[in-house]
């Protein structure tokens, strides 16, 4: 069985097991640098360059995996950290990626017992408060859509930036979204989430609001192919990842947010950042909302603001007292 049948039959089980099609990719790209590293490494070739991506991973079989050993699996790591500058969460998903092909190949198709990848651990990674706009430059985001007259996609626009600062749904669950996915009184919708489960997001007004707006625009519309997509490109067809992306970076720009490095995934954690510290909304509760399998996932969330730390500290009882000494002495 050469690479090319063994990397299509685990990308068939993933997707068995219900992995996302981007997470089934990530991991072919992975297990394709991985099989060239060792290749590279095996054939004195150096590890960048024409020849190194002249490659062919396709002849490597399944001997070729049974023969890979720990330590080479560690130089690998240590090579996508000093050459390739990946970051310890980029080289923790390599691993991952390696980790699951092989328990792959030696539980399930037990092609042969010894994994090399069982013990090795993945490097720590750093938690990191989420990134997110405040309350005004959302506003100002949403304004720069509203203020840009020129514009021919206005009210899809606006409809798509204020369904991920409102609803904090992924890129891929927004594009995803049907027009039968949402309720006749545009009170909730469906989405489809990480490990194609569905969850159903409530609408408030603003999400209700700016989707019937598009909604108007979308029936007139002489463009629309796919019927079936909520939100269609400039071609009649629904939009892709990379389109709804340049939206938002369109839009970051004209509010004067462009070099703040935000994205849509940073609209996501906005949203769950703005219903927490300022909506009050129980972590339980927003859990749900955003589609988390776990509540500790969820808990970054709980991060306090400048503002709730100032608050706390004027809140102490001793806060606004001011001793007095008395300097003076009797004579």
């Amino acid at each position: 069985m050469s690479t090319s049948d063994i990397l299509i039959r685990f990308g068939n089980y993933q997707s068995h097991l219900n992995r996302s099609g981007y997470t089934i990719e990530q991991y072919k790209l992975d297990l394709g640098l991985f099989i060239r590293y060792i290749m590279a490494k095996r054939n004195g070739v150096a590890f960048e360059g024409d020849e190194f991506d002249a490659l062919d991973i396709g002849t490597a079989d399944v001997k070729f995996f049974r023969d890979i050993t720990s330590e080479e699996i560690y130089e690998f790591l240590m090579y996508t950290k000093s050459e390739r500058d990946n970051n310890p969460s980029t080289r923790s998903r390599k691993l991952s990626s390696i980790k699951s092909l092989y328990k792959y190949l030696t539980v399930t198709l037990k092609e042969f017992e010894y994994n090399p990848a069982e013990n090795i651990s993945a490097p720590a990674v750093k938690t990191r408060l989420p990134k997110y706009l405040t309350l005004d430059e959302s506003l100002a985001l949403l304004a720069a859509v509203q203020n840009d007259e020129a514009s021919n996609n206005r009210e899809r626009d606006y409809a798509i930036l204020t369904l991920f600062l409102n609803c904090g749904m992924r890129l891929g669950e927004l594009v995803s979204i049907n027009l039968l996915d949402i309720s006749p009184t545009l009170q909730e919708l469906r989405v489809v989430g990480k490990g194609s489960k569905e969850r159903v997001i409530y609408l408030n007004s603003a999400s209700r609001e700016a989707v019937a707006d598009y909604l108007e625009i979308r029936k007139k519309d002489p463009r629309v192919v796919n019927e079936r997509a909520l939100f269609i490109s400039r071609l009649g067809k629904r939009m892709s990842n990379k389109t709804v992306q340049w939206v938002v970076y369109k839009y970051l720009d004209l509010a004067g947010l462009g070099h703040k490095n935000f994205s849509t995934h940073k609209l996501r954690h906005t949203a769950a950042t703005l219903m927490y510290q300022t909506g009050n909304v129980d972590v339980r509760v927003l859990k749900d909302i955003l589609g988390h399998e776990q509540l500790n996932t969820t808990q970054i969330y709980t991060h306090v603001s400048n503002a709730q730390m100032q608050s706390a500290m004027e809140q102490n009882p001793l806060a606004k007292i001011k001793v007095v000494v008395d300097d003076s002495t009797e004579e």
